[in-house]
């Protein structure tokens, strides 16, 4: 055994025939925790780079000499899987280095950070060979992960899966991190997806909303059979736990199966909200896990809603200022095995950042009545209570309140509970109003204007509205209210 000084400072004690050209010790002592740099070398081949592995671990027991004092042995590689990264830029490649370099001492791996150089130039492959070392404690040998950061060039940028395969070491999960964009249908992307068996994203970082890539990804799943961890979801556990604890409570959890409405809000910087101008996968996500953890599946895929002309657009022809008005957002149908379930995904112009989520709504209906006929009076009652607040509170700020009217509506609802007449009317005028529905757009119009106006339309009006003759308004209306009668008869009506 001889000693040698390497680079650092450090004097080490190792076999005469070992080459140790890469190792790196610095002389001051090392604080647990934090990662160092143990091995820094060069290579321009697989075989290059081979070969730099092996001489990295050739050593059969290294002693580090500090101030002629013995201290510790330098372990042996630690990994407990393969790591591919791929950066299509410079500073993305250093920000995985330095977060791997943090998990040394939990999860050491050996990492490959990949990225292809100019397309056009001859073949090249330019790699440096590195090893980080963690002491875990005072007592605690090291524990090391290889690094390779590794740029192709010319055709071999074109085929990086056969670059990184021969590299990988064998038996152990290889786990690709692809930060930034992913083009998942491009040759590149294949060739590594083929040896991966875990993809890591980061959905809320793709360009426009996200959404193109997301069906890219659940293809690329399907064809190379891989599990995929998106950073975007992981961010949104927060949003699930506070979910999932809703139905924890007893009185809610009935309603788990009967949720018939998903309404999530996100932020977006465009006071248009157009889709495609704000990602939206952390928004989506929120729907796509309700769906999963109750086993829901897609009747209608998200598609951009229909915006009606706002009310500022239709004045523009007046000479008032025209305003682009708020897109509704997305929407999408689920099924759940008994009802379909709507689910919106809806952006509100704010100063958070672009894709958070700002609310998550669920609609659930009742699902049972246990005295239906006392169902109409508890509407009535809630309406006039939730009226009597607002008219209580608008009064309060607009100082014009009436305490007169305030005690009468007071009266009314508290005082004389709601007569059996009154609640048979209210159900009366519904089922008027669901039969009108029913009825040809024209005749619903023509009776809704002479019936339900106040003061209701002469002929006259009628008729230039719905463009029809005056001397036919009364031949019209005596037919469409007898289907009205018709129908109205079928529902009880006398």
């Amino acid at each position: 055994m001889v000693e040698q000084t390497v680079r650092g400072g450090a004097t080490v004690t190792v076999p005469p025939d070992v080459d140790i050209g890469g190792l790196i010790i610095d002389s001051r002592p090392q604080k647990p925790g934090e990662p160092v740099l143990r091995w820094s070398s060069r290579a321009h081949s697989i075989a290059e780079i081979d070969r730099e592995l092996a001489r990295m671990w050739a050593i059969p027991k290294l002693v580090t000499q500090i101030d002629g004092v013995e201290a510790r042995h330098i372990a042996a590689r630690t990994s407990v899987m393969n790591l591919v990264v791929v950066a299509r830029r410079p500073e993305i490649g250093e920000h995985a280095a330095a977060t791997i370099q943090q998990l040394t001492g939990r999860h050491p791996s050996r990492t490959l950070i990949v990225s292809t150089g100019d397309p056009d130039r001859p073949t090249w492959i330019n790699a440096m060979v590195q090893a980080h070392c963690m002491l875990p404690g005072e007592d605690a040998p090291e524990t090391c992960a290889e690094m390779i950061y590794l740029t192709a060039g010319g055709d071999a940028g074109r085929h990086l899966g056969a670059i990184v395969e021969p590299l990988l070491v064998h038996d152990l999960p290889v786990t690709l991190w692809w930060p930034g964009e992913q083009h998942f249908q491009m040759a590149i992307a294949q060739g590594l997806l083929k040896i991966t068996d875990r993809l890591v994203v980061d959905g809320s970082s793709w360009s426009g909303d996200g959404l193109q890539h997301v069906r890219d990804m659940a293809r690329a799943m399907d064809q190379a059979r891989l599990a995929v961890f998106d950073f975007a979801l992981v961010r949104q556990s927060r949003w699930r736990e506070a979910i999932a604890s809703v139905f924890d409570m007893p009185e809610c959890l009935p309603y788990i199966r009967s949720i018939r409405r998903v309404a999530v809000a996100y932020a977006t910087h465009d006071p248009t909200g157009t889709p495609g101008t704000t990602n939206v996968v952390k928004p989506i996500y929120h729907a796509a896990w309700l769906a999963s953890r109750l086993e829901m599946r897609v009747v209608k895929p998200l598609t951009p809603v229909a915006t009606p002309a706002s009310r500022a657009t239709r004045q523009a022809g007046a000479g008032r200022p025209r305003h682009a008005a708020t897109h509704r957002g997305l929407s999408a149908v689920l099924h759940d095995g008994h009802a379909e379930v709507a689910v919106v995904i809806r952006p509100i112009a704010s100063p958070m950042p672009s894709g958070t989520t700002l609310r998550v709504e669920l609609l659930a209906e009742l699902p049972r009545l246990r005295e239906p006929r006392a169902l109409p009076k508890w509407l009535i009652q809630v309406t006039a209570h939730k009226c009597l607040r607002a008219r209580n509170q608008s009064s309060r700020t607009s100082g014009t309140s009436s305490e007169q009217d305030a005690r009468e509506m007071a009266r009314l609802i508290d005082a004389n509970p709601l007569s059996e007449q009154i609640l048979l009317e209210v159900e009366r005028e519904h089922v008027l109003r669901d039969t009108l529905a029913t009825l040809a757009p024209r005749c619903r119009a023509l009776v809704e204007m002479l019936f339900f106006e106040n003061p209701p339309r002469s002929y006259q009006e009628v008729a230039r509205s719905l463009q029809l003759e005056t001397g036919s308004i009364g031949f019209i209306r005596g037919r469409c209210l007898k289907r009205l009668r018709t129908e109205l008869q079928k529902h009880g009506f006398r």
